[in-house]
């Protein structure tokens, strides 16, 4: 019987999780509220704090959560690419496809935003990120990228930010034309 409620417990959970990640994008991360989760995911407010001690502790779940996903799908992808020229080629044109305002890039603009107010968030997206840029370091190297990976895996991945930015701010902003600039800063002999 306490498996089963167990996981009825895990999937509830689940559901609320589920629930605040679009709620985030629709209302911003402090316009979040425990009724709102709740009527999200179909339960009463009360099942909010049972599972978690503060919406904002589960809101930084659903985030990292989210977050840590979409990271392993992207460094996935990026892995597949055998040359770094043939990466940032990639980052690139996913970058075009998003608009900047979807909800992956707004999600990574309001958990920014909140991590500058939230300690425990910016500690778990701080370590996401040193990850993260980790993984792009080992892709640079293992393709014979000849400088400090580590300090131009951080570059990328602010470029990457950057980019999603400006691209949010102007839709028409032709993605292609820094694909040189941006091929420039890591690709030496490989392209």
């Amino acid at each position: 019987m306490a498996s089963v409620s167990a996981q009825r417990g895990r999937t509830t959970r689940q559901r609320l999780l589920d629930a605040a990640v679009p709620l985030i994008n629709e209302v911003g991360w402090g316009g979040v509220s425990t009724r709102l989760v709740a009527e999200r995911a179909g339960v009463a407010p009360g099942v909010v704090h049972y599972h978690f001690s503060s919406v904002t502790g589960l809101l930084i779940e659903a985030g990292i959560g989210f977050t840590s996903v979409m990271f392993e799908e992207f460094l996935k992808e990026l892995s597949s690419r055998p040359t770094i020229g043939e990466g940032v080629d990639w980052m690139l044109g996913e970058l075009s496809r998003s608009s900047g305002t979807d909800p992956a890039s707004l999600l990574i603009v309001e958990m920014y935003l909140a991590s500058t107010r939230q300690p425990e968030l910016r500690a778990r997206l701080n370590e996401l990120l040193a990850r993260f840029r980790a993984e792009m370091a080992s892709w640079l190297r293992e393709r014979g990228h000849p400088g400090d990976a580590m300090a131009e895996a951080t570059v990328l991945a602010a470029a990457v930010d950057g980019i999603m930015l400006h691209h949010a701010l102007d839709p028409g902003l032709d993605l292609a034309t820094l694909a040189g600039p941006l091929r420039a800063l890591f690709v030496r002999a490989d392209a």
